[in-house]
C-alpha cells in the first residue's frame, strides 16, 4: 500500500500536467500539425514508460509488469474510444480548431469517472471476493458484443441522457465558438457545444464500465489502476489528430481488443476461483487446479495481440488500396478504349 504522500505526489502531478494541457488548447485553438501532435505524443507515452520503469526499479518486476500490462490494455481501449469520438465529433459538425478542447473536457471526465470505479471497484472486492466472478463474466460479456457490433460502430445512435437534454434545453443551430450557452434575443440558449460535450461524458461513462474490470484482472493494486488508466488518457488529444484518417485503417483493432478483454475476464474468473468462497461452487472451498496466468504471460498476450492486430489491419488497407487503384486505373482504360 503506497503512502498517502506518494497518492498526493502523483495526483498532483497527474492534474497538473492534463491543466497544463487544458491551458494551451483554450488559449490558442488550433488543429495541431502532425509534427506538433506526434512530438507531444511521443512526450506523454515516454512520461509513461519512465514511470513504468521507476516502478521496475523501485518496486520490483511483478508490479513493474503489472503496471505495463495494465497501461497497454487501457492505452488500447483509449485508442478505441477515440473512433467514437470521431464518429461524434463528425455526427456534430464540431470546427476542427475547437475539437481539442472538446477532447480536454472529454478526457477529464473519463478520469473523473474511472477515479469513482477504481474506488467503488477496490470496496468491493476488499469486501467480496466473489466481485472478480462478475468482472470475469462481464468482460467475456462485452468481449463478444464488441467482435460482435463492430460494424455498428460506425454509427453514432444518441442515448436517452442525450435525448433529454435536446428536449429540456432550447438550442441554438450554430456554434458560437467554445462557449457552452449564448444569449439571442435576450433568451439564454445552450449551443451545440454543450451538447456534444453530454455526448462525450456519456461515452466516457460507458467505457469506463469496461476498462475498470479489465485493470482490475490484472491487479488489485489501486495505485497501479490509477496510474495506469492516467497515463492512458494522458496524450490522447495529441494522439487524436496524429492518428486522424488512419483510424479507419484499423480495422482489426476491435477484435484484438475483444480478444484481450476475453483474455482478462477468464484470468478474472480463474482467480475467482482460487479464492472462491461461494457455497454453491466445490463447497465453498478454493479450487486448487485452477491454473494461474502470471503477468508475464498476460503482457505478451496483450503485446502480442495488439502488435498483429495493428500489423494485420495496415496490410489489409494496403491491399483495398491497391485493389482500388488498380480498379480505378481499369475503370480509365476501359472509358478510353470506348472513346477511341
Amino acid at each position: 500500500m503506497e503512502p498517502a504522500w506518494v497518492w498526493f505526489a502523483t495526483v498532483g502531478g497527474v492534474l497538473a500536467l492534463i491543466l497544463f494541457d487544458l491551458v494551451r488548447a483554450v488559449h490558442r485553438p488550433h488543429e495541431p500539425s502532425l509534427k506538433e501532435a506526434g512530438a507531444w505524443t511521443a512526450v506523454y507515452v515516454g512520461i509513461a514508460v519512465v514511470f513504468g520503469i521507476g516502478m521496475l526499479i523501485t518496486t520490483g518486476t511483478g508490479h513493474g509488469g503489472e503496471f505495463f500490462a495494465g497501461w497497454l490494455t487501457e492505452y488500447s481501449l483509449s485508442v478505441d474510444n477515440l473512433f467514437v469520438f470521431v464518429i461524434i465529433m463528425a455526427r456534430f459538425s464540431v470546427p476542427r480548431q475547437y475539437q481539442q478542447i472538446v477532447l480536454i473536457v472529454g478526457i477529464l471526465l473519463a478520469l473523473v469517472f474511472r477515479g469513482i470505479f477504481i474506488a467503488l471497484g477496490a470496496a468491493a472486492i476488499e469486501s467480496f471476493s466473489w466481485v472478480f466472478y462478475l468482472f470475469g463474466a462481464f468482460l467475456i460479456y462485452t468481449a463478444v458484443n464488441l467482435a460482435r457490433g463492430h460494424e455498428e460502430d460506425e454509427e453514432f445512435k444518441e442515448n436517452a441522457v442525450l435525448r433529454l437534454v435536446r428536449r429540456v434545453l432550447p438550442t441554438t443551430d450554430e456554434y458560437h465558438g467554445a462557449s457552452l450557452t449564448t444569449r439571442v434575443d435576450g433568451r439564454r440558449f445552450v449551443t451545440p457545444m454543450l451538447v456534444v460535450m453530454v455526448a462525450i461524458g456519456t461515452t466516457d461513462l460507458l467505457f469506463a464500465l469496461d476498462s475498470i474490470p479489465a485493470i482490475y484482472g490484472l491487479t488489485e493494486d489501486p495505485y497501479i489502476v490509477f496510474t495506469a488508466n492516467a497515463f492512458a488518457l494522458m496524450g490522447l488529444r495529441q494522439l487524436y489528430f496524429l492518428l486522424g484518417g488512419l483510424l479507419d485503417r484499423l480495422v482489426y483493432l476491435s477484435y484484438g481488443l475483444s480478444f484481450i478483454l476475453a483474455f482478462i475476464g477468464v484470468k478474472l474468473v480463474l482467480e475467482a476461483l482460487h479464492t472462491n468462497e461461494l457455497p454453491f461452487i466445490n463447497g465453498g472451498e478454493h479450487v486448487g487446479w485452477a491454473p494461474e496466468i502470471p503477468i508475464w504471460l498476460s503482457l505478451i498476450v496483450i503485446l502480442g495481440t495488439l502488435v498483429l492486430t495493428t500489423v494485420l489491419s495496415l496490410a489489409k488497407s494496403r491491399r483495398d488500396d491497391r485493389r482500388e487503384l488498380e480498379r480505378a486505373a481499369a475503370g480509365r482504360a476501359g472509358h478510353t478504349d470506348w472513346t477511341a
